[in-house]
């Protein structure tokens, strides 16, 4: 990925501006607030597809000249975004075979957004159309900072089973398989009689009587990722023929999105964003923050990113929207900017008064300027202005999480071993513990270069490549530590069992071999021999060059190995076969040899995090510590804090702040 930060001084702040819900005289009003929060990039025409289109092919660019003009006499920089993620209701009646169709067979209506099919040839035709103009008229435009591509994909459209998407699904299993009998191969059709003997007779994964062929399903995923991924290309090429020096990018949301593959993605953008919205009703969500922000920076290879949208407060589509209490805003950034993210965005800038998202929190509030959010936007843009010479600098990782969506999507389709193995939740036990442990998270492929990562963690990875198998062994036998976690290594990237015993790809690097899954029922828990408790699974596990560091002490595997160790060359590969509890998880890394924290001894409710970076010709480290608890934290860390303008010799944080401190390194 070629890496283009926009053009702006210090971090990116602001959000979605939508002036065409507002009458033109608030337009000055709005930009001066900005000023005096420090804002110094907006997102312009989102929404908006249907006041710059009118009607088919004539566009009315008056209001977005006026408000560009207006944003450029303040310095308030521009990323102009393509407002395809909402056809206009002329487009919808004009083009009714463009509207998505669900698994069902049901076919989705208007008044909403994203109603429509990637693979739709008019919605291709017309998103071209509308992004050209625009690239046209405002590509060169002085300022404008960054181009801002559709809306959230798949965010809610994802798959299409319409007769579209099924002559598309065709044509992109020709381009794979190129014959029908390496299709049937590589489904397995002579199960369940489903061999095929012309394309045509191949149909979209719909509800059927029974589960639908994994490989299918399978195939249709990558086919719906490819597909708006196409989507994206064209109107991004559209684009860079009339703008071709300003950088583009669209929003990922983070693990909100199962179905795109941001791995595959992310070589398509000059600069990663993504959108993070809190589980508002979860205890301790920003650990669940941080996981976003990290997945987004491993996903970015670890320059820095993006984030484009989150909320000031309460959001308004959660089954209950609770507010941030004071603080908690700014925490939330500042924990977003510590794991690489040199732009804080928000959604929106001003409060609707109308439409589905009119009681979403925004930086200028329904209340106005005299209102506790506003005042702590304010404070916000003046920290981050402090924080700009921490822009441009890198995260430090103590360990690597293996993130794989293609096996995400296979675990997870029909008749699993046990329908409570979910692939985000397995993920979040393994990197919740880690992050308790002061230890920061690289978000990796399987297949990307390890070497420098004392430590990799393997929370699930159902569908193993033969590639990824390799590298995962050269890791080990290069001096890594490498630890896995249970159902890994199962299948093949067609969902077909690897012979020989499980864990298949992985059981000679793990030095084991599972008879059988022993799923555990719900709520059933098992005793191991070292006194932790485990949960949801256990495996009939036999030694084959490990040895047993725990066995069960109790349960369908009494007396098996439950946690194992294998010497691989000069390094280390571990095997959990069971979900620990989350202290026993926690005390099971600590005896791992690769890794500790220099700040191990700190309260779980101290949040800290490394970027380093230059300091004019000396290299430095920035080191943010957010103080989540209740109590003022003691930090052992010292030199400039930058949020204060203090020299410290010891960093004292209060309850519920942040501190960033610069630390030099060298002579």
């Amino acid at each position: 990925m070629t890496h283009r930060w926009p053009r702006l001084d210090g971090p990116a702040y602001g959000g979605d501006y939508n002036p065409e819900q507002w009458p033109e005289q608030i337009w000055a009003e709005d930009v001066a607030l900005m000023r005096e929060a420090g804002v110094n990039l907006v997102s312009l025409g989102v929404f908006s597809w249907s006041r710059l289109e009118p009607t088919e092919g004539v566009f009315d660019f008056g209001w977005l000249d006026r408000i560009m003009a207006l944003l450029h006499e303040n310095g308030i920089r521009v990323d102009l975004a393509t407002p395809t993620a909402a056809p206009p209701p002329w487009f919808s009646s004009a083009h009714p075979d463009s509207l998505p169709v669900t698994r069902d067979g049901q076919r989705l209506g208007t008044g909403s957004r994203q109603s429509v099919c990637p693979s739709s040839p008019d919605y291709a035709e017309a998103s071209v159309r509308i992004a050209s103009a625009l690239a046209q008229r405002y590509g060169q435009h002085e300022n404008l900072v960054l181009w801002h591509v559709f809306n959230e994909y798949m965010a809610p459209t994802g798959e299409c089973y319409c007769d579209n998407s099924v002559r598309d699904f065709r044509r992109w299993l020709r381009a794979k398989y190129e014959t029908l009998d390496a299709l049937n191969q590589a489904w397995g059709t002579s199960f369940w009689s489903q061999d095929y003997g012309d394309w045509d007779e191949i149909d979209a994964p719909r509800t059927a009587p029974s589960a639908v062929n994994p490989a299918q399903r399978l195939d249709f995923a990558r086919f719906s990722n490819d597909a708006w991924l196409a989507c994206f290309r064209r109107e991004r090429d559209a684009i860079r023929r009339h703008s071709p020096d300003v950088p583009i990018t669209t929003n990922f949301q983070d693990v909100r999105c199962q179905g795109l593959d941001q791995w595959a993605w992310a070589p398509e953008l000059d600069v990663v964003s993504n959108d993070h919205y809190l589980v508002a009703e979860q205890r301790d969500n920003h650990i669940g923050l941080a996981l976003a922000a990290d997945l987004t920076r491993g996903v970015a290879g670890g320059a820095p990113w993006l984030l484009m949208e989150h909320s000031t407060s309460a959001v308004n589509w959660q089954r209950r929207n609770i507010a941030k209490r004071p603080g908690e805003m700014a925490r939330n950034s500042l924990a977003h900017f510590a794991r690489g993210a040199d732009g804080i965005l928000f959604f929106q800038w001003r409060a609707s008064r109308f439409g589905q998202e009119k009681f979403h929190s925004a930086m200028l509030p329904h209340g106005g300027t005299d209102t506790r959010v506003w005042r702590e936007v304010v404070e916000l843009g003046a920290a981050l202005q402090a924080l700009a010479p921490v822009v441009g600098s890198r995260v430090v990782p103590d360990v690597a999480i293996v993130w794989d969506w293609e096996a995400w999507w296979a675990l997870e389709l029909d008749w699993r071993p046990s329908q409570d193995v979910r692939y985000v939740e397995q993920v979040t036990h393994w990197y919740e513990q880690l992050w308790r442990s002061h230890l920061t998270a690289d978000f990796v492929r399987a297949d990307a270069d390890l070497s420098q990562y004392p430590l990799v963690v393997v929370p699930s990875l159902y569908l193993t490549t033969e590639e990824a198998a390799k590298n995962l062994r050269g890791y080990v036998e290069s001096g890594g530590t490498l630890v896995v976690s249970f159902f890994s290594g199962i299948v093949d990237e067609n969902d077909a069992v690897l012979l020989g015993g499980y864990p298949g790809a992985l059981r000679e690097l793990l030095g084991i071999v599972v008879d059988e899954f022993l799923p555990l029922r719900e709520g059933e828990t098992v005793r191991l021999s070292d006194g932790s408790r485990a949960d949801l699974w256990a495996d009939d596990l036999r030694l084959r060059g490990a040895e047993a560091v725990v066995e069960y002490a109790d349960g369908p595997a009494a007396g098996k190995p439950a946690v194992t160790r294998h010497s691989v060359g000069a390094g280390e590969a571990w095997y959990v076969s069971t979900r620990l509890a989350a202290e026993d998880l926690r005390a099971l890394l600590a005896r791992m040899p690769a890794v500790r924290s220099e700040f191990a001894g700190l309260a779980e409710t101290v949040e800290v995090v490394t970027r380093r970076g230059e300091d004019g010709d000396r290299d430095c480290d920035y080191v943010t510590v957010i103080n989540h608890g209740e109590d003022e934290a003691q930090v052992a860390v010292a030199g400039h804090e930058l949020l204060t303008g203090s020299d410290v010799s010891s960093l004292a944080v209060p309850a519920g702040q942040v501190r960033v401190v610069r630390r030099r390194l060298g002579g």
